[in-house]
């Protein structure tokens, strides 16, 4: 295997690889081992231990079969719990407000408390295997009748809602609202610490018919319909990337501390810090998240600090639209609406909020906003410590 590995780095110039059911490849003594031979020669090996390794946690045939969080450092995860939550976030489950939380800072329960960073967590809202985006909020069941096994393939544990009709619909309140979850999804996706995940295909807006196993598929089920392509879904998706490139304080490498940190707080929608009784609330489908992006920040390579503005991603997976209180953070700051998964034609850089004012958030959305911070002096450690005339 790593003479097949090495191959493809140095002949073929792969990057890295995704390993299919990966807990299989490190089996020690009949169960998974991080301190597998595998995993030990892959670390060790100084061609292999330089690509990216990323692996598929599930395993086959084995009673403890889920081997989440469980890879050495150098490895990155597929997180199904991430899938998992966010899907049933806005479909309006009770996951727990917690629980949202600590997927989209990174999933510090499965990665921090032994030393991994949040790029671990690969975040995705679906895969090549199951529902496509479109069809998760567009069927309730999966629909693989065209695979010649009377249906019986395929998971049938999607958390997909189809939104009020199965399938194809004509209905403009259906397609509207649609349209929305996925906007809502793609938003949490590539706003959230970690590493997004898209699956090819959905920022088109395709559909497989809701077939969630269509491997068997080469024809119009699995193919990608670049001409009828959702053009609003794909600018939306466009602008997301763009924006989460553009702002490295939702790139963050190392976990902040939470409630403590001042570099990540958390508030309710009446602007007040979020308590103990507020995250253990079963109903509670609403948050305010805080990003300073000049406090503590990441480094570049050459040390640079990664500075950016400050960031309000506020939360909403009701149905009804809410009031948002601006919580105070920095003295003075000047908020700007800058994306809204409900209206992605609302301009970025609209209207001027402070502390205290009120702000609706749609039914089902994210709106982030953003100040831009007072110039602030770094000084690197270098400079600091040597002698001044």
């Amino acid at each position: 295997m790593l003479d097949s590995l090495r191959y493809w780095l140095t002949e073929m110039h792969a990057d890295g690889f995704r390993f299919d059911l990966a807990p299989t490849l490190a089996r020690q003594e009949g169960g998974y081992s991080k301190v597998s031979a595998f995993l030990d020669m892959c670390s060790q090996d100084p061609v292999v231990c330089q690509a990216k390794l990323v692996a598929e946690p599930w395993d086959v045939g084995q009673m403890d079969s889920y081997d989440l969080g469980r890879f050495p450092p150098l490895w990155r995860e597929w997180n199904g719990k991430y899938r998992d939550t966010m899907r049933d976030f806005w479909r309006s489950h009770p996951v727990g407000i917690g629980e949202f939380a600590n997927r989209f800072t990174g999933s510090s329960d499965l990665y921090g408390t032994v030393g991994r960073r949040p790029t671990a967590s690969v975040n995705l809202i679906t895969v090549h295997d199951g529902f496509t985006l479109r069809d998760l909020v567009s069927y309730d069941d999966k629909h693989n009748e065209a695979n010649g096994e009377d249906n019986r393939d395929g998971t049938s544990d999607n958390n997909s809602w189809n939104c009020g009709t199965e399938g194809p619909t004509s209905d403009p309140g259906i397609l509207a609202l649609r349209a929305r979850q996925s906007r809502a999804m793609l938003a949490t996706l590539l706003l959230s610490f970690g590493v997004p995940m898209l699956l090819g295909g959905d920022e088109l807006g395709r559909t497989q018919q809701g077939n969630n196993n269509a491997y068997c598929q080469d024809n119009e089920i699995t193919w990608l319909d670049w001409a009828s392509a959702d053009k609003e879904l794909l600018d939306f998706t466009r602008r997301l990337i763009a924006f989460r490139r553009a702002h490295p304080v939702f790139r963050r490498r190392r976990f902040l501390a939470g409630a403590e940190a001042s570099e990540l707080q958390w508030f309710t929608p009446a602007g007040t810090p979020m308590d103990s009784g507020d995250w253990a609330d079963p109903n509670a489908r609403t948050l305010v998240i805080y990003l300073d992006g000049s406090d503590d920040p990441d480094r570049a390579e050459d040390a640079t600090p990664l500075l950016d503005d400050d960031f309000l991603v506020l939360v909403n997976s009701w149905w009804e639209p809410l009031p948002f209180t601006l919580p105070p953070t920095r003295p003075g700051a000047e908020w700007h609406a800058e994306i809204d998964s409900y209206d992605p034609a609302a301009p970025a850089g609209a209207g001027k909020r402070h502390a205290g004012d009120r702000v609706t958030v749609s039914p089902r959305s994210v709106a982030v906003m953003r100040a831009t911070p007072l110039p602030r002096l770094w000084v690197h450690e270098d400079e600091a410590s040597a002698p001044h005339g």
